[in-house]
């Protein structure tokens, strides 16, 4: 079921489904190629998430309507949208994180066997956000579903390989953080010299691949 939201004088929140799930990930895709396509006059950015995409428009050349009604047409649209392959990226990974023995211990396992599930999924890039090159990574295998630290940490070093809940990630620079750490890689994940800025995008698959 898809809905429509004003979130603010400049910004409409389109919903497209109300779980995280590969379906909904498409259909978001989909609305996202069709809006870069066909870009609607007016709008200056927008920004895609688990199950929505936020639109921000300049409030002076668009109107809420007029963008509903664009936006509704793109929607009647979808099935017509055929999404290519989806790249495949390797991330190589030393798994010798700070949480890593904390996770192993959260599931009764040992941290081989955390690696082991860990390096064995493939994951997909649901969408980029919290900061520039952050990939939310789902694909995540139950088992390793971890709670976030309950104190974030304030200095998380450039390259950790982290889990957070059900869902795991890079971070592409150094930061503040509440995931868990269970590895890092050498692999630049955001390059601001570089024409497309982040490593990962919207829709890629994930694969790590674990290095001494």
């Amino acid at each position: 079921m898809t809905t429509f939201r004003y979130a603010s004088d400049q910004s409409l929140l389109v919903h497209l489904g109300d779980s995280i799930d590969l379906e909904t990930h498409r259909r978001v895709l989909k609305l996202l190629r069709l809006l870069e396509a066909e870009p609607v006059p007016g709008v200056r950015n927008l920004h895609p998430a688990y199950n929505s995409i936020l639109i921000v428009f300049d409030p002076v050349d668009q109107e809420y309507k007029n963008i509903q009604h664009t936006v509704a047409t793109y929607l009647d649209r979808l099935d017509e949208v055929e999404l290519p392959a989806p790249r495949t990226v390797e991330i190589p990974v030393t798994y010798d994180g700070p949480d890593l023995a904390d996770v192993a211990k959260i599931h009764s396992m040992t941290t081989d066997r955390v690696i082991e599930i860990h390096s064995g999924a493939t994951y997909l890039v649901y969408f980029v956000g919290f900061v520039p090159g952050f990939a939310y990574l789902g694909g995540l295998p139950a088992e390793l579903a971890t709670p976030r630290l309950e104190a974030p940490r304030k200095h998380v070093p450039k390259g950790s390989v982290a889990i957070g809940g059900s869902h795991t990630g890079v971070y592409p620079f150094d930061t503040p953080g509440g995931w868990r750490l269970i590895g890092r890689t050498p692999l630049e994940i955001f390059d601001p010299e570089s024409a497309e800025l982040s490593k990962l995008r919207i829709g890629d698959q994930v694969v790590f691949r674990p290095q001494k």
